[in-house]
Formats: structure tokens, C-alpha cells, sequence
């Protein structure tokens, strides 16, 4: 019991914590951020036939820097965890474990990373979750064991998010090659 002259410490994030926990995180689950950019590779190059892995993994590495995508990283994962264990409630339980079709609260998480750089992103992520090409195709495939109803999404976010960086970016750059002052630079 706390005696009422001993204040509580408030709650302080510590954002470097999160970082490196979103990324153990993710290595952890078996993704990688080479994975992830040859997604953004695959929704790019048709565009940008210049663009180059480095460039889609420096995107990836940018995307996965910012704090709302840590969070829907780290709160996707626990879920699809807590899954694979047996605690979730139920129904929420098998909703989650089985990736029920009408359960799209997977996809609201995956919004909030494709969100961050615009609405580019949307069609780029429903292009990628219909096709599920490489890594989320073994992320989807129910064979294999763990639970990744949340994961898969939310690696097709991260791509996606990346792929609408760039294309904000290229814009910009082709502005300024005209010799125009981009409108907006906070594209981070």
C-alpha cells in the first residue's frame, strides 16, 4: 500500500525502447526488413524503374521510425500472440485464431500505418492483402502453426506505407528538377 506522502512516478514513454522492441518484435514473428522492402520493390519498380532495394529498405527502416506504426505493430503481434496462446475471450478467440473473413479489425490496424503517409497507401495495401505476394503469403497460410491474423496486415502496411513515401519523395524530387519548390516537404 502507498502512503500518501510518496508521489507516484508518471509515466514516461521511452521511445527507444519501443523502436527496438517493435524490431526484436518483428524478427522474432520471422519478418524481416528485407522482406518488407522487396514488397515495396514489387509495388514500385513499374513506376520507378531507377529504384533501387536500398532504396525501399531506407524507406521501410523510415516507416518503422515512426511512433504510431510501432504502436500497431506491437499491439498486432501481442494480439496474435495472446491467439496462439488460448487468451483471448470468446468469441474474439476463434475470431482471431481461425482469421475469421468478417473479423476486418485486423485491417483497422493496418489502416493506422497506412495513414501515415497519405491515402496512396490504400490502394498499394488493398492491392498487396488480395494478391499476398511473398513474405505475406507464408504469413497468411494457416498450415504453418503461429497465428498471424494481425501480422500479415500490418507487414503489407508497412509496405505500403513505404511505397507511398517514395512516391511522395520521387514527386518532390521531380519538382525540384523543374526548378519548382515542392509544396510540401514533410514527407519525414
Amino acid at each position: 500500500m502507498e502512503h500518501p506522502e510518496q508521489e507516484k512516478i508518471p509515466y514516461s514513454l521511452n521511445s527507444r525502447k519501443v523502436a527496438e522492441a517493435t524490431r526484436e518484435w518483428l524478427h522474432k514473428r520471422g519478418v524481416t526488413i528485407l522482406e518488407i522492402a522487396e514488397l515495396v520493390m514489387m509495388l514500385q519498380k513499374k513506376y520507378y524503374p531507377g529504384l533501387t532495394m536500398e532504396e525501399c529498405i531506407d524507406n521501410v527502416e523510415k516507416v518503422l521510425r515512426k511512433r504510431e506504426v510501432q504502436n500497431a505493430v506491437l499491439t498486432g503481434i501481442q494480439l496474435d500472440l495472446l491467439a496462439e496462446q488460448g487468451q483471448l475471450i470468446s468469441p474474439l478467440q476463434e475470431m482471431i485464431e481461425n482469421d475469421e473473413g468478417l473479423y476486418g479489425v485486423d485491417e483497422i490496424l493496418a489502416f493506422s500505418i497506412v495513414n501515415v503517409y497519405g491515402s496512396i497507401g490504400f490502394t498499394n495495401y488493398g492491392y498487396v492483402d488480395k494478391l499476398k505476394p511473398g513474405v505475406l503469403e507464408r504469413l497468411n497460410d494457416k498450415s504453418l502453426g503461429p497465428v498471424h491474423t494481425f501480422l500479415d496486415d500490418i507487414v503489407g502496411a508497412i509496405a505500403s506505407a513505404a511505397s507511398s513515401r517514395i512516391a511522395h519523395r520521387k514527386q518532390s524530387e521531380l519538382e525540384e528538377a523543374l526548378g519548382e519548390k515542392p509544396v510540401s516537404d514533410d514527407i519525414v
